[in-house]
């Protein structure tokens, strides 16, 4: 078993923000579940890629990471996302996210967002 690094959450982040969707293949497991406030589960990679090519409200931007941990099964990662809707306004939100890895790649993801909502 090979040991994970950060550069798997690089990786995601840098297929997201280039919009080149064929590369979550390569980080995501293909039965990956992400969990993401607003939306059901996403249950594996088809559905995963209809949402980033589909339904994602954000039109472009970048993730920028303060930090990010791995070990072999778990990780996280938290920053900023600085980018623009579909309707054109900006979008400045701190996030963070939790992962699960398995056989080296992103078994699991759940995303938080620090908005108001309570």
């Amino acid at each position: 078993m090979s040991t994970v690094t950060n550069t798997l959450v690089h990786d995601l982040f840098r297929a997201i923000d280039s919009r080149d969707f064929d590369r979550l293949h390569d980080v995501c497991h293909p039965e990956i579940v992400y969990e993401r406030p607003g939306y059901e589960a996403f249950s594996g990679m088809e559905r995963l890629l209809r949402f980033y090519r589909e339904e994602r409200i954000i039109a472009s931007g970048r993730h920028h990471l303060t930090a990010v941990l791995v070990d072999d099964a778990f990780g996280a990662c938290w920053g900023r996302f600085l980018g623009k809707h579909r309707d054109g306004s900006d979008i400045d939100v701190e996030f963070a996210d939790t992962y699960q890895i398995e056989d080296g790649r992103i078994r699991r993801r759940k995303s938080f967002f620090y908005v108001p909502a309570v």
